[in-house]
């Protein structure tokens, strides 16, 4: 009997964004093995809001990924047996200058997926919400999975559907043109390699790494107990308006801002800005925080939660009980992503804004398509 087919690819990390470009390149008839050097999803994969972000994407490019990569989540989610939970983006805007943003992205070709809301109308839809709101908008392009989740039967499906082969507890050494180096001294044979290594900044191609000057995030998640109530779709409110910069890249933020410095200075200097969802059990996942450094240390400051619960609070009144709290890093650079051409037939990949799962896709199809025609193009996307 014939022993298992050669990988056309060897896929070097099992997280979203590997998984993403193991899912373009089994679409496109490559035969895929996956390594990795967890026993399962421990990273930034799983430690989020599992929110497939659309609305408030930088215009251009990366909107264009999310958009596709949002997509694909559709298509994928009911072949895998991957429940989602909500879909929707509820934009709040509790001051005048948020209000502003958001009448400005409403405007632009970004907000033609949104629904406008004045402030009886938020009143009406949302009783949940217990703030005075200057207005707000429903986005309709956004979903959400659960990450702790959807990850692992991603993998599976990958493995059942696509006959891709995952190993797992397995560290790559060196990568070189036709195959890669195990920790063990195992050499694995493949014509096509894509490493895709997560905030691991040192272990493969670190000078490609550190030349574009890649930190880590350092970031904090809270869980509350179930409201008793059902959320419409993601929630954000005015932080989010100068954080995302499909928002605060607009002239119109510059305002929110200031005003924002002035009254709300601890949040920005957490990095903090609201984002709540919910899941199948009722319970709400909120965050989050940032902050930067090469190695962040370990230690979560009680400070930065009572902050983030603080954000909670003013949209929706008491905050439920925190019933579990954790934390977690990404790569992050000045653009969203780094895409390298390192050695022929290699890719380095990295997402460097913490959108893995919300533009992993569609960077995928990219880079895989690109790799299969033999070109060495290098992708920076602002």
């Amino acid at each position: 009997m014939a022993g298992p087919r050669a990988p056309d690819l060897i896929v070097v990390g099992a997280g979203i964004v590997g998984l993403a470009h193991t899912l373009a390149a089994a679409r496109r008839g490559l035969s895929v093995l996956v390594l990795d050097r967890d026993a399962q999803a421990n990273g930034a994969s799983i430690r989020n809001f599992g929110f497939v972000t659309v609305t408030g994407q930088a215009r251009g490019q990366v909107w264009s990924l999310a958009r596709r990569s949002a997509q694909v989540w559709r298509e994928i989610a009911p072949l895998a047996g991957i429940p989602i939970e909500h879909e929707g983006l509820l934009l709040l805007a509790r001051r005048p200058e948020a209000a502003d943003v958001l009448g400005a992205f409403a405007r632009t070709e970004m907000g033609d997926a949104c629904d406008w809301l004045a402030t009886a109308e938020i009143a009406a839809r949302y009783p949940m919400l217990q703030g005075r709101f200057a207005a707000a908008l429903f986005s309709h392009a956004d979903l959400r999975v659960e990450s702790r989740t959807a990850i692992p039967a991603l993998a599976r499906w990958l493995a059942d559907a696509h006959d891709v082969r995952i190993r797992r507890c397995t560290a790559v050494r060196v990568v070189e043109p036709g195959a890669v180096t195990l920790h063990d001294g195992q050499r694995l044979a493949a014509p096509l390699v894509i490493v895709c290594p997560g905030d691991d900044l040192v272990t493969l191609f670190p000078r490609e790494i550190a030349q574009a000057r890649i930190n880590r995030a350092f970031l904090h998640m809270l869980r509350l107990a179930p409201p008793g109530w059902r959320l419409p779709g993601a929630v954000m409110s005015d932080l989010s308006l100068v954080r995302y910069l499909g928002y605060a890249a607009l002239p119109e933020a510059e305002a929110l801002h200031r005003r924002l410095r002035a009254e709300d200075a601890e949040a920005l200097d957490h990095g903090i800005h609201l984002i709540v969802v919910q899941g199948a059990d009722g319970s709400l996942v909120v965050g989050d925080s940032h902050r930067y450094g090469a190695t962040p240390p370990p230690f979560a400051s009680s400070a930065v939660d009572s902050a983030m619960i603080g954000q909670f609070v003013s949209v929706f009144g008491a905050a439920p009980p925190v019933i579990e709290r954790w934390t977690g890093t990404y790569a992050s650079g000045a653009d969203h992503s780094l895409v390298r051409a390192p050695m022929p037939g290699i890719r380095l990949v990295i997402i460097t804004s913490g959108t893995g799962a919300s533009t992993g896709f569609g960077l995928a199809e990219q880079v895989v398509d690109d790799l299969l025609a033999g070109t060495a193009q290098e992708r920076t996307i602002a």
